[in-house]
């Protein structure tokens, strides 16, 4: 059980709800080379239906954690964000100008209507990297939308505050799908398709419980929010976070828990070591606190081509952001740049 409480302390250390229950997925070669110096690692949330659907980013995480391992900071990159794609060989991909969740989706395709979710995260990393300056990450994981209901139901829920009225566009208020309108009965061509009662999630200072499919269907939302998907990424890093410290205050106390935990989220997560196994990454992390992870948003808005809707775009102010990313300066960033990104409340 010890080494079980080391890769549990790994994954709450880091503060990602997709490395703690890893253990049951790590494909990585031991490694004897240390792990040294500022570290990036690339999470992703996908919405995959099964093996025959080619998978899209739905939410875009990057953590960065300190040479000296003081602390870790977290930022999202808006899912439409339209960047160049390169060409990948591997699944017959050329290169393009598309949004950014696109790369995962493109980079799958591992035969005729096959995909693979390990393929696209290799395309959505170099797409990242591109962006970020970051020329390689030392780890990744990726977590579809099933096992993250399913790993917050295992951990007996969460509680966090919640900071705007969100109303949801999927679920009725007992957790059931919306119906659909009938021009669009089972399709996606429609771009609202949902009619009749929708959960609320109120406004609260004081936290609030979310079961599995709250917690998702929260963290899903953009609809009728005053800065729509941006404030989609704050909830998203703030249930991350939430979800972390509920590990770690469970997981780490009871074995039994996490055993429960990684056989609940089994093959719904995909891990990335980096060569390294877990035990090595848990060795290296072991001493970072929660307390010390900082979550940020970053500026953006729409882009319009020829006067039509084409995507998101960040401002050029956010390339000295990355640069810091890149040179680990990001708490001295933070302090001589306090517009230029936001952090989190």
């Amino acid at each position: 059980m010890a080494t079980v409480a080391k890769w549990a302390r790994f994954g709450l250390a880091l503060g990602s709800l997709l490395l703690a229950p890893a253990v049951i997925a790590e494909r990585a070669v031991h490694a004897a080379a240390p792990i040294r110096g500022p570290l990036n690692v690339l999470l992703v949330g996908i919405d995959p239906r099964n093996d025959h659907t080619a998978p899209l980013a739905d939410s875009i995480i990057v953590a960065h954690v300190t040479a000296d391992r003081s602390g870790a900071y977290l930022f999202s990159l808006p899912r439409d964000l339209i960047v160049p794609i390169p060409a990948f060989p591997k699944s017959g991909s050329a290169a393009r100008r598309d949004k950014i969740n696109a790369a995962m989706a493109l980079g799958s395709r591992v035969g005729p209507g096959r995909y693979s979710a390990a393929q696209g995260y290799e395309l959505l990393a170099r797409t990242v990297g591109a962006v970020t300056g970051i020329t390689r990450f030392d780890a990744g994981a990726v977590l579809n939308f099933h096992g993250f209901t399913r790993l917050v139901d295992a951990v007996g829920g969460l509680n966090m505050p919640v900071d705007q009225n969100v109303v949801s566009e999927h679920r009725k208020p007992d957790g059931r799908p919306r119906d659909r309108i009938r021009q669009c009965p089972g399709h996606d061509d429609c771009h609202r398709p949902y009619t009749g009662p929708q959960k609320v999630y109120p406004k609260s200072a004081k936290p609030v419980h979310f079961r599995g499919w709250e917690a998702l269907d929260y963290a899903r939302q953009r609809y009728g929010l005053p800065r729509s998907d941006y404030d989609r990424q704050r909830h998203q890093r703030q249930m991350l976070k939430a979800l972390a410290k509920k590990l770690k205050r469970t997981v780490l106390t009871s074995p039994a828990t996490m055993l429960k935990v990684t056989a609940t989220v089994g093959t719904s997560l995909t891990f990335i070591g980096g060569g390294h196994s877990l035990a090595d990454w848990a060795g290296e992390l072991k001493t970072l606190h929660l307390t010390e992870m900082t979550t940020i948003g970053l500026p953006g808005g729409p882009l319009f081509e020829n006067k039509a809707y084409r995507g998101e775009q960040l401002p050029a102010s956010t390339r000295d952001f990355f640069t810091a990313v890149t040179t680990d300066r990001v708490a001295g960033f933070l302090k001589t740049h306090p517009t230029t990104v936001t952090v989190d409340g």
